[in-house]
């Protein structure tokens, strides 16, 4: 399965945003990297702008290009603004989820939790990430010793993370319900996801 590996925090101060979650360094130099990062004045083309609003997205939820393409081709057959339909297919990825109701700390965790069965949808285990979570689905804990541990120490350290209202959480069940599909306020998205289609359109 294709993730990035490469450096994080270039990454985020490269775009100025901590993309991988909270990032110390970031705060210290909220600049771009490299010898000129602190003076730089480049100016990017509309092309520019619109791969940089691509990028943070991808990166911010941890998909390969060719992942984000697919994404993009699948809003592109839906029906309303192909953006927040983007929008609302990444929201609602099983991974992305699992990290909202806290059983994650990261996406990255979420993503690995979900690929070695740890979570189960309707009563059964589904190992894939990119799962595509509808209205009234049921993502719950394993009920194992290890998933359960796992989960619980990771609700502790995420108590200060607010749960998305379009979800519900049952701590004590290790269980949560995708109540709604977010809207494009609910999800406030990190960049501007109509330039990142303007770019696909090209």
């Amino acid at each position: 399965m294709a993730r990035y590996t490469g450096p994080r925090t270039r990454i985020s101060r490269r775009f100025g945003i901590p993309l991988f979650g909270p990032d110390k360094y970031l705060e210290r130099r909220n600049y771009g990297p490299g010898v000129h990062g602190p003076k730089s004045r480049r100016k990017h083309t509309d092309y520019g702008l619109g791969l940089i609003e691509k990028q943070k997205l991808r990166y911010f939820y941890g998909l390969m290009e060719r992942q984000f393409r697919g994404v993009y081709e699948k809003a592109l057959k839906r029906r309303g603004v192909t953006g927040e339909q983007m929008l609302q297919i990444l929201e609602t990825r099983l991974d992305n989820v699992v990290y909202h109701l806290g059983f994650a700390i990261t996406r990255a965790a979420a993503r690995q939790m979900v690929s070695h069965g740890h979570i189960k949808v309707n009563g059964r285990k589904v190992n894939v990430p990119s799962y595509c979570l509808r209205v009234n689905d049921v993502i719950e804990v394993r009920d194992s010793s290890v998933s359960r541990q796992l989960a619980s120490k990771n609700l502790e350290l995420s108590t200060s993370k607010v749960v998305p209202d379009w979800v519900s959480l049952s701590k004590e069940a290790f269980k949560g319900v995708v109540m709604r599909i977010p809207t494009r306020d609910e999800i406030q998205p990190i960049a501007n996801e109509q330039a990142v289609v303007e770019f696909y359109s090209r």
